[in-house]
């Protein structure tokens, strides 16, 4: 599938809208633990079996997205949207087939498996693109894009909610809930494949810099720089804080102020996740496009030097204050959005944007390996406390001060970032221009 050029007089903010829909669909991932109570009860899982394709789900977006990275720069995003839209919405209606006949390992195969294909494929699907249309806000451009991602759960609990209270929560209504996804998210994703274009020229903005300006570097040799590796720690290590507080948020704050005059209730608690969830959309569009004024280094100076800062204010005084440890869950959570909207733009700068979908696809293994190692850090040391006798907010004082020490770890990674050594550099880096004009010729 030849990657579609835009027509001349084709306005760039149709592509955003395009990603927007690939991602707020993806983005539904955030809302599975919707499904665990009722999956639990229909098919009598553990808690941990009721996981299971969720957690394979994360895990085949990485691998997804770091092997299929060149496949997705080379083909274009029409080709990726379409492998995104068949992976994620088959994805659901395997699953809606192992609920029907009570096999949850076809649940497994299909949300986890298939499903977390097309979220990897998907969710990188947009990135290259969009820093081709915006040379001159590539920032704001993948935050628009990825703050879908992490605003789909807004949409998606609700409504996922609601479909199991109409059709039941028995196997039968979890199967045509899983239908009902499928089927509607097919539709919705298609809306971007057919408005995605890629530009017809190097140059797509008037004034701007030309999208190829600068060092080119193709992915086989990024990740033989010591630049890819120190933003691989940078964004696994901010991940890591901020999954850390998500994954425990509603016990956490209950935890935090149960021995206190004001204790949390569980819909305050709830209430609380969904502030998490609001900060974490607000800060990929907000702190990205920030990053396009103050520079990405700058901005992960703020990410991880603040982020340690709002991390010490919680262990030292966050317990004796609701609104401080409220302010500062949200400013970490707006910093973990911000750090996933503003990497690509960080790697188009080091590395160009011959190969930057490819290359950010192979960082994403940062993501996965945060995915285990934050609620990991939070959870064993919280069941270790609590064997120990330990309660309240003794439970997190050390996973906090680990959180603390892995930020500092970013924060230097970030400051030894340097441009890339110029024998790294393609000195023709030309082939998708190349393509383009070609085709251009051909539809002449």
């Amino acid at each position: 599938m030849s990657p579609p050029v835009a027509p001349p007089g084709w306005s760039r903010w149709l592509v955003p809208p395009a990603a927007l829909s690939v991602h707020l669909s993806i983005g539904q991932a955030y809302a599975w633990s919707v499904f665990k109570p009722p999956l639990e009860s229909a098919l009598d899982l553990s808690g941990t079996q009721s996981a299971l394709p969720f957690q394979l789900g994360i895990v085949m977006l990485g691998l997804s997205a770091a092997f299929g990275g060149t496949l997705v720069e080379r083909n274009g995003p029409r080709w990726a949207m379409t492998v995104a839209l068949i992976c994620f919405s088959s994805g659901f209606l395997i699953s809606a087939l192992g609920a029907a006949t009570e096999q949850y390992w076809l649940i497994v195969l299909g949300y986890g498996f298939v499903g977390g294909i097309g979220l990897g494929i998907g969710y990188i699907s947009p990135v290259s693109t969009l820093i081709k249309w915006f040379p001159d806000r590539p920032g704001m451009a993948t935050g628009i894009a990825i703050m879908g991602f992490g605003g789909g759960a807004l949409i998606a609990s609700p409504w996922s909610a609601q479909m199991l209270e109409s059709f039941g929560s028995d196997s039968s209504g979890i199967a045509l809930a899983f239908l009902v996804h499928g089927l509607t998210y097919a539709v919705f994703m298609t809306l971007g494949v057919l408005l995605v274009r890629v530009p017809r020229s190097e140059k797509p903005v008037e004034g701007a810099p030309s999208a190829l300006a600068g060092p080119q570097v193709a992915a086989r040799s990024a990740v033989r720089t010591p630049q890819f590796w120190c933003l691989w720690v940078v964004l696994c290590m901010n991940v890591t804080a901020g999954i850390g507080i998500l994954e425990k948020a509603a016990p956490m704050i209950t935890d935090f102020f149960a021995d206190t005059s004001t204790p949390v209730s569980v819909s305050a608690a709830a209430g609380f996740v969904a502030l998490l969830s609001a900060a974490n959309m607000a800060g990929r569009i907000g702190w990205s496009s920030t990053s396009d004024l103050i520079g990405r280094k700058n901005i992960y100076r703020v990410y991880l030097g603040v982020g340690a800062v709002m991390y010490a204010l919680i262990a030292l005084f966050g317990d004796s204050s609701k609104p401080l440890f409220i302010l500062c869950a949200l400013v970490i959570l707006s910093f973990y959005g911000g750090g996933f909207a503003t990497v690509p733009a960080y790697l188009k700068d080091l590395f160009g944007t011959y190969q930057v979908g490819a290359i950010h696809g192979r960082l994403l293994t940062a993501w996965s390996t945060a995915g285990v190692l934050g609620p990991l850090i939070v959870n064993w040391i919280a069941d270790r406390q609590e064997d120990a006798g330990k309660h309240g907010s003794s439970l997190y004082g050390l996973s906090f001060v680990i959180m603390i020490g892995l930020l500092v770890v970013g924060f230097v990674a970030n400051e030894l970032v340097r441009p890339v050594n110029v024998r790294h550099h393609i000195p023709a880096p030309r082939q998708e221009a190349v393509d383009v004009q070609r085709q251009q010729s051909e539809s002449a």
